[in-house]
């Protein structure tokens, strides 16, 4: 049988008000587990909270600059996947997504080829989220859903899991989104592959501390996207 070997990936870019609270908490929750960070050359200093926290759990991959969501998760993959890891788990730096719902995330990663932590089904949704803000985001899902003839329900979410499988069977370098949409396109091609997926419902909570990386301007570009993704290899 095949060792399940788990990584957990945050990318981040000015996240030392949380960087070494998200790791500690992750710690907590799951002591054996490991973290690779792909930080964006951060001017605030995260990069360098993270080398003090260094233990044989803790991976780092800094990049020369700000490069985006997807290359940095494409990077955080195959480094992984050359470190020997086989499952793979996305995470905000910004306790959006809360560590306390990694145990069921590896527990269905043992099961599926990818999971999905979703706002958009029952006992899901967010918290301290604007009725405006919050009807975006599910109308984001919404639009990709019908654009896509995908039956995922929370596309635009970022707290997945992945088998390393998966990642191999999409092709990562085929990926074409940039920011946001990766997101959607990753989902969307490996539901396509026909991989086995489950959709668990989290509450989402908006972040405390820090600024947030999403606009309105960066959203709508993600939607503009969903067509290309559509109709890409």
């Amino acid at each position: 049988m095949e060792d399940f070997k788990p990584l957990v990936i945050i990318p981040t870019y000015n996240e030392a008000l949380n960087i070494k609270f998200i790791i500690n908490e992750i710690f907590k929750t799951c002591p054996d587990i490991n973290i690779l960070i792909v930080d964006d050359n951060s001017p605030d200093g995260t990069a360098e909270i993270v080398h003090q926290m260094l233990d044989k759990r803790i991976y780092i991959l800094k990049r020369t600059k700000k490069q985006g969501l997807a290359s940095a998760y494409i990077e955080g993959f195959k480094k992984g996947i050359d470190l020997g890891f086989n499952r793979f788990i996305q995470m905000d730096a910004d306790f959006s997504h809360k560590p306390e719902y990694l145990p069921l995330m590896l527990e269905n990663l043992k099961k599926y080829d990818f999971v999905i932590g979703s706002r958009n089904i029952k006992g899901g949704g967010v918290q301290n989220w604007s009725f405006f803000r919050n009807l975006i985001s599910k109308a984001g899902s919404l639009y990709s859903k019908v654009i896509l003839f995908c039956p995922i329900n929370d596309l635009t979410g970022g707290f997945n899991g992945w088998r390393k499988e998966v990642l191999e069977g999409i092709n990562l370098n085929n990926i074409i989104s940039l920011g946001y949409s990766f997101q959607i396109e990753l989902k969307y091609k490996a539901y396509k592959k026909g991989f086995k997926y489950i959709e668990f419902p989290i509450i989402f909570p908006d972040r405390k501390y820090g600024e947030s990386k999403m606009s309105k301007d960066i959203f709508f570009e993600a939607l503009k996207n969903v067509v290309k993704i559509r109709f890409s290899k």
